[in-house]
């Protein structure tokens, strides 16, 4: 017997892998940090949490979701967009609550793409983009992401017969990993673009709340992007709940109904004391938002500072919680980040995870404590 050859046309999550291994690590005594892993060190607001106890005692709260109406975190999702982008929805057909943004984001090839369709990704990129195309029977077509572009994609270089057969085209901003940011002129040429080669646009957007100056924007905010497309996004980063799997996929009515017939058959929805949680936190005051990315600010300030005091070139983002920055001379991005973490028990993820053109990169995440991640910069200096 053997399993489907479609497995062999992608590689398992590093991340996932590392996280075990890690986890071996701190297992045999050694003191490992985790500069890896984007899941943030903060817990969700004391009233989300106890809207959550409360909705779990109910004896009643434990049937299949489906038992339930899903209406007040459709309306909670489409308020929040408003408020927050001024983005009106309409939460019966523009509205699909996720479990997680990973949820919406690796099935919609499904609703997209036939067998041979090109969908259009960047690199580097999350790995599971380019997966979800490969298990779908998509063709991927990579287009760069590059320091000079302010690490935008250049859509006038996107030969125009690919453009023509493309189906597809994925963006993400705040960006992972390189923590760019977008704004709304770059979204009105994205629109105008995929309107004249007939491309659906999926934006990931889950960091949007992650930010040091100003707001990052919607794509969905752009005259005519609901044409074109949809829009990913998450509880998990902004309300520091990665755990519990609460994201949204909102825009394009067309994508919506597809991908609802699809997880009519993958999943019978999320936890119903979570949807109760949820629909408290998207309706609910954000204030601790800014305390949290103050507190994010000065770690971006101490990774950057640091790793240019020893000559390597780092990115400071104006939003995300991610660092950009190349890596010695001399050494792959895998080969260096294995040997920080032998040498100095800190794991940093190696940019060629995200792309050919992530090579020469690592990122950092700034989910740890101020003063550890300042102790650790220094490991690495020594190092470098």
């Amino acid at each position: 017997m053997q399993t489907a050859k479609r497995l062999e046309l992608f590689r398992g999550y590093l991340g996932t892998e590392m996280n075990v291994l890690l986890v071996k690590m701190k297992q045999e005594g050694r003191d490992v940090i985790n500069l890896g892993l984007g899941d943030p060190d903060f817990s969700p607001p004391e009233r989300i949490l106890e809207t959550l106890r409360e909705a779990v005692s109910h004896p009643e709260h434990h049937h299949y979701p489906s038992f339930y109406a899903i209406k007040p975190l459709k309306d909670a999702i489409a308020g929040w967009y408003w408020r927050r982008f001024g983005v009106e929805l309409d939460p019966e057909k523009e509205v699909l609550p996720l479990l997680g943004s990973c949820d919406g984001l690796f099935h919609i090839h499904l609703c997209l793409l036939d067998i041979g369709d090109i969908a259009l990704v960047p690199d580097p990129a999350y790995p599971t983009y380019e997966a979800g195309v490969k298990l779908a029977g998509g063709e991927v077509y990579n287009f760069p992401l590059l320091k000079k572009n302010r690490f935008l994609p250049d859509l006038a270089s996107i030969p125009a017969d690919i453009a023509k057969k493309a189906k597809m085209i994925w963006v993400n901003y705040p960006n992972n990993p390189t923590g760019a940011s977008a704004d709304l002129a770059f979204y009105r040429e994205l629109v105008e673009w995929a309107k004249a080669y007939d491309v659906f646009v999926v934006s990931d957007n889950p960091y949007s709340e992650i930010y040091f100056e100003s707001k990052p924007p919607s794509f969905l905010q752009v005259e005519g992007a609901k044409e074109v497309g949809v829009e990913l996004n998450s509880l998990s980063k902004a309300y520091n709940c990665c755990g519990w799997r609460v994201g949204m996929l909102v825009g394009n009515k067309d994508i919506i109904a597809g991908m609802t017939k699809i997880k009519s058959h993958s999943d019978r929805g999320i936890f119903y004391p979570m949807q109760i949680a949820a629909t408290q936190a998207l309706n609910g005051p954000d204030d601790f938002m800014e305390k949290h990315n103050r507190v994010f600010q000065k770690r971006r300030d101490v990774v950057v500072q640091g790793l240019r005091d020893m000559g390597l070139e780092a990115e400071s983002p104006s939003a995300t919680f991610y660092v950009w920055a190349t890596i010695p001379s001399g050494y792959t991005s895998k080969e260096f980040c294995l040997k920080v973490l032998e040498e100095a028990n800190v794991w940093m993820i190696p940019g060629a995870m995200y792309g050919n053109y992530g090579e020469g990169y690592l990122r950092i995440a700034l989910t740890g404590e101020e003063e550890r991640i300042g102790e650790d910069i220094e490991h690495l200096k020594k190092i470098v």
